[in-house]
C-alpha cells in the first residue's frame, strides 16, 4: 500500500499546491465580484443632427440652399414638417424629403435615428440650422430667412435644436 503523504509529495509541495488553488479561486471570485459591481457605460445621446451634408447625395446640388426633412411614413409629425418645409422651395432653395424606407441609405449615411429631423444646409453642405421633432412654420421660415440674410453673421443662423 502506498503512503498518501509520499503520493502527494512532501508537505511543502502540498502547501504550495493548496496555495496556488486558493489563489486561483480568490482571483476568480474577485473578477466575478468586480463584474457585478461595475456599472454599464452611460448611453450615448441619440437624435444627433448632422453637421455636414454631401450635396451630391441630394437633388439640386447646385442650389445655394438645401432643406432636408428626414421622415418616416409612419410619423404624422413628419408629414406636417415636410408639408411646412415644401413652402420654402424657391429660386435659391431646394427642399427634399428623405423618407426612411425609400431613402434608408441617406438615413444610415447621416446617422438619422429620430424623425422628423430638419436641416438647412448651405451650398458647401454645412448644416446651418437643424431641428429635431415638430417645428412651427414660423420658426422654420424664420430660420431660413436668418440663414439667407447676407447682413447677418453666419453664427446667427446656426442653431441645432433637439425639439421642444
Amino acid at each position: 500500500m502506498t503512503n498518501p503523504v509520499v503520493a502527494l509529495g512532501s508537505g511543502s509541495e502540498l502547501l504550495l499546491r493548496i496555495g496556488a488553488i486558493a489563489t486561483v479561486v480568490l482571483v476568480a471570485a474577485l473578477v466575478s465580484w468586480r463584474r457585478r459591481t461595475t456599472t454599464a457605460a452611460p448611453t450615448q445621446p441619440r437624435g444627433a443632427i448632422p453637421a455636414q451634408l454631401d450635396r451630391s447625395d441630394f437633388d439640386s446640388p447646385e442650389m445655394p440652399w438645401l432643406v432636408v426633412v428626414f421622415t418616416s411614413a409612419t410619423c404624422s409629425a413628419c408629414e406636417d414638417v415636410a408639408r411646412k418645409a415644401s413652402v420654402l422651395v424657391g429660386r435659391e432653395v431646394a427642399v427634399q424629403e428623405a423618407e426612411y424606407v425609400r431613402d434608408r441609405d441617406l438615413h444610415d449615411r447621416y446617422r438619422i435615428d429620430a424623425v422628423p429631423t430638419l436641416v438647412i444646409a448651405d451650398k458647401e453642405g454645412v448644416v446651418r440650422y437643424g431641428h429635431l421633432g415638430p417645428v412651427s412654420a414660423t420658426d422654420m421660415w424664420a430660420a431660413m430667412a436668418r440663414c439667407r440674410d447676407p447682413q447677418l453673421p453666419v453664427a446667427q443662423c446656426e442653431h441645432h435644436d433637439h425639439g421642444a
